[in-house]
């Protein structure tokens, strides 16, 4: 395979648990940018957050995504804020499908109940500053190309989700290229006559 899948969303939308299953499913090398990020830093994300602040973290995250930009095959599983930023989302954009996981609000509560690692959410009133954030977000997630929604879904279900919508999308891809190669016969015709 020459394009990435790059799967991205929120927090408790199931990007670190889908992504090595729809990996397996397509032979595909599975990335996870937070484990790359803890392992440059030499310390967890909760660490980077509380001694560097999120302003570094979010440098450290721009500098994976372009390292990442530069390989082929890969399902990579970006954090929820990493691709706001429009660096990001273009230079790994390039590469492949971008797949927004989503979930009912509800459910990423649900998911993040017992959640101690996640700098972002670390409030006495966690609800509420997931419920702030995803608001937030929503614009940014929303504007992405293809999208997921993970509510009720087991891990395969959802990875097949993800699967038939990469699926589509390479289909579309070849249709596209086929229609154009057309049309450049076409104009290549015309202009000989």
């Amino acid at each position: 395979m020459d394009e990435n899948i790059i799967i991205t969303g929120f927090m408790g939308t199931g990007k670190s648990t889908v992504g090595p299953v729809v990996a397996d499913m397509l032979n595909m090398r599975f990335v996870d940018m937070d484990p790359i990020i803890e392992a440059r830093a030499g310390m967890t994300i909760p660490e980077i957050f509380e001694k560097r602040g999120e302003k570094i973290f979010r440098v450290m995250e721009g500098v994976v995504c372009h390292d990442l930009a530069k390989e082929r095959g890969l399902v990579i599983a970006t954090g929820g804020g990493a691709l706001l930023d429009p660096g990001n989302r273009n230079v790994l954009g390039q590469t492949g499908l971008i797949i927004c996981l989503t979930a009912s609000l509800e459910t990423i509560l649900q998911r993040l109940a017992d959640a101690t690692d996640r700098p972002l959410i670390a409030t006495p009133d966690q609800a509420r500053q997931i419920k702030a954030l995803i608001d937030w977000r929503k614009p940014y997630y929303d504007a992405l190309p293809a999208h997921v929604d993970t509510t009720g879904l087991s891990v395969p279900e959802a990875a097949n989700r993800v699967v038939e919508t990469w699926r589509r999308w390479k289909q579309q891809q070849k249709q596209a290229r086929v229609e154009e190669q057309q049309l450049e016969r076409d104009f290549k015709s015309r202009t000989r006559e």
